[in-house]
């Protein structure tokens, strides 16, 4: 069972849940923030995107007290899948469960458009669907979704195959230029050192059917539903 976790302020979790249940074909439920513990079938767990407690503080940071959080934490440590979308990646990073942060846009505006980003890392819970260079068109709406690390921690990250997709050309090139929002080094997404947790401020969710876009996202949530169904046989 896909565990997704509804906070106050969420507006993309019935999104993520449609696109597990409908799109995928796999059993996804809603998960309240002010539960204490997972379903005892949980076999992965998604904080999506939305505006957690209104934003208030800073993207993510009131939601990381939330008292599910200490069971998604329990969960993560216990290696299980935990993916971030948007404002989800923001609470994994508030919560100490992904590195680095999200800051607001450099040009000082919310975003919201498709983009193209590109894979880095394939061999993973959340990408193995893809190969490594495959472009993505995936939708973006953000305001605070510039990705920050310092010298040290991205040069950690790059060494130890964290990035998961930077923005991109549609033919893959990479460059300030097609950078929506100045994150530091086209980032786009990072996965933890263990590998089982994975945020990225795109929104796979919204491109899981051709009339409203494209199906790209279903690269990405259906290779975390393969690594389920793989873990469970």
């Amino acid at each position: 069972m896909f565990a997704v976790v509804q906070f106050p302020g969420s507006n993309d979790d019935r999104d993520m849940r449609f696109a597990f249940k409908s799109a995928l074909g796999v059993d996804s439920r809603l998960v309240w923030h002010k539960d204490t513990e997972l379903p005892a079938d949980t076999r992965a767990v998604v904080c999506p995107g939305g505006f957690s407690y209104g934003d208030y503080l800073r993207c993510g940071a009131m939601a990381k007290y939330s008292p599910i959080m200490t069971a998604v934490r329990r969960f993560a440590e216990a290696g299980g899948p935990v993916l971030g979308v948007c404002n989800g990646f923001q609470v994994l990073c508030e919560s100490g469960l992904l590195p680095g942060a999200l800051v607001r846009n450099h040009q000082l505006h919310f975003v919201c458009e498709f983009v193209y980003i590109r894979v880095e890392q394939a061999a993973t819970p959340f990408s193995s669907r893809c190969a490594s260079g495959d472009v993505l068109r995936i939708p973006i709406k953000h305001g605070e979704g510039a990705y920050f690390a310092d010298t040290e921690l991205l040069a950690r990250l790059e060494s130890n195959g964290q990035v998961m997709f930077r923005y991109c050309t549609p033919e893959g090139e990479v460059g300030p230029a097609v950078n929506p929002n100045g994150s530091v080094s086209e980032i786009a997404g990072i996965r933890n050192q263990a590998g089982n947790v994975m945020g990225l401020m795109p929104h796979p969710e919204h491109a899981v059917e051709e009339m409203i876009g494209g199906t790209d996202g279903l690269a990405l949530l259906g290779s975390l539903v393969d690594f389920v169904v793989g873990r469970a046989q």
